[in-house]
């Protein structure tokens, strides 16, 4: 058995002969730099903010796209193209983690999320720019398709990316709660856009939104955009990928071969020596990924065609709960500090698969009260999954791949399983005529989620693979050290004690 492979199953470390070993000092120990942690949180919140605020945006205009960019076909086919338009984005993603992962394990992650927040912001832009199918016909549809398309590959590079950076910022014991503001940022931005869209359906009425006013939302992508680049452009490196820089270099000056000696990064060495996280990361995110996006892109269209909603309040009805639920997000990653990862998930995945049919059919009564009740229930287990993932899944590969295989098993997920999840379900859906198949649609994935959750490497209060320990404070620096030969959260024998980064990293990637 491999060393990664018995750290996976043994929880306390592997004791080799302690007179060979290098033991721990306290200057080897990450001292997390507090300012620097809340500007790389600042930077990478409001990318994932600028993300969501345009899934936000599509999902509550869905109807009214499709109106605007097929307006001769039938109503059902309307909402179809448009939410086959949204899955479009999804298929794009892939592509767009394997490049992008690929140059932010290369030239570093901070450059490349800057790249990737500008083409996704120019691309939703853009969207707002597109002459309608009266003006132009049907090359409408397909420069919208096009934009979708650069923007789904520009987001594949974006969420693996941050969580990346972020857990490689956060401190050992408290990366599940600052992961978990990624997505509180994720879906405060889903909400603004809904409240975007919301104000200006009660203000301007369905004939000028068909006519212009669905464009509005996606122009105030520009300057959010770049207020978001402004931030994203003052932060730094992460300080693990810096390691890994110099311990190469550090190799280079005593004449080794910094080439030869730097782990393998590609695409295929992933593949290789990585496919077994990658396929519980798929498994997981996926799980997430379908209760989140029926909560979030799927809902509006449900609530008003299926439930007869008209859009306005089934846009309002969302708001609320997506707020609270944003607040609780931090929160599922504390929680996941404390307990674990594997049991936060599986927290999840079981309030997921109970929570499923009564959810449904409080939203099937159609009243306000039962409508708020039953998209609550959905939240929870939303929080608890993606609250934990954000941690959970960038520590399952050591930092010379981190940011590749993030982009490889994200994208993946939720190219054919998250943001394809509206379509399926509403095609299954208008096949059957049963209004619950969204909650045996959940159930599935759910029993899924709790089965892979039983792979994940278990990371709550451990360092990264390949990187030394993170704290707070030199006291709690200290006090690692004097406790390190008993303390089962740190192995001694995956550390990567100065230079021999290098050799640990490639290692863990065998």
């Amino acid at each position: 058995m491999s060393s990664q492979a018995h750290s996976q199953a043994h929880p306390t470390p592997i004791r080799s002969n302690p007179k060979r070993r290098r033991r721990l000092r306290v200057d080897d120990v990450q001292i997390v730099d507090t300012t620097m942690l809340k500007r790389a949180l600042r930077g990478t919140i409001v990318g994932n903010t600028m993300e969501w605020y345009d899934v936000g945006v599509y999902g509550y205009l869905a109807v009214t796209m499709g109106a605007v960019f097929l307006p001769e076909a039938a109503a059902s086919v309307q909402v179809l193209f448009s939410l086959g338009v949204f899955a479009a984005t999804y298929i794009a993603r892939p592509l767009g983690g394997i490049v992008f992962g690929r140059l932010g394990d290369r030239i570093g992650r901070q450059r490349v999320l800057a790249t990737t927040l500008i083409m996704m912001a120019s691309a939703t832009f853009i969207v707002g720019l597109i002459p309608s199918y009266s003006a132009i016909g049907p090359a409408a549809p397909v420069i919208l398709v096009v934009m979708k398309l650069l923007q789904g590959f520009s987001t594949g590079g974006e969420y693996a990316g941050v969580t990346t950076f972020v857990s490689e910022y956060a401190p050992d014991r408290r990366r599940g709660f600052f992961g978990g503001f990624l997505d509180l940022g994720s879906y405060l931005g889903f909400a603004f856009g809904a409240l975007i869209v919301s104000i200006m359906q009660l203000t301007m009425g369905n004939d000028a939104m068909l006519a212009y006013g669905w464009r509005i939302p996606f122009l105030l992508a520009g300057p959010i955009g770049a207020t978001a680049v402004y931030f994203r452009l003052k932060i730094e490196e992460s300080p693990a990928f810096r390691a890994m820089n110099e311990a190469v270099e550090t190799v280079a000056a005593e004449g080794g071969a910094a080439k030869e000696a730097a782990p393998k990064t590609g695409l295929l060495a992933i593949l290789r020596t990585q496919w077994k996280p990658l396929l519980i990361a798929i498994v997981l995110v996926a799980t997430a990924n379908t209760v989140g996006y029926a909560l979030t892109s799927y809902m509006p269209t449900y609530l008003t065609d299926t439930l007869g909603y008209d859009a306005t309040h089934g846009t309002l009805l969302t708001i609320p709960v997506l707020v609270v639920m944003s607040a609780c997000i931090p929160l599922a990653g504390l929680l996941s500090d404390r307990i674990g990862r594997r049991p936060t998930v599986w927290i999840g995945a079981a309030t997921m698969g109970v929570f499923a049919v009564p959810a449904f059919a409080l939203l099937s009564i159609g009243a306000v009260w039962s409508t708020l009740v039953g998209l609550f229930l959905m939240a929870i287990p939303t929080a608890l999954l993606v609250g934990t993932l954000a941690s959970a899944l960038p520590a399952l590969y050591p930092t010379s791949m981190r940011y590749g295989s993030m982009g490889i098993s994200y994208n993946i997920a939720v190219a054919v399983f998250g943001g394809t999840a509206p379509v399926f379900i509403e095609a299954i859906m208008q096949a059957t005529g049963d209004s619950m198949t969204p909650a045996y649609y959940l159930i599935g994935f759910a029993v899924v989620g709790a089965a892979a959750a039983f792979g994940l490497r278990e990371s709550a209060k451990r360092p990264l693979p390949g990187s030394m320990p993170a704290v707070t404070s030199e006291a709690e620096a200290a006090e690692l050290v004097a406790t390190q030969e008993e303390n089962e959260l740190i192995d001694l024998d995956q550390l990567p004690f100065g230079p021999l980064s290098v050799k640990t990293d490639a290692r863990l990637s065998a």
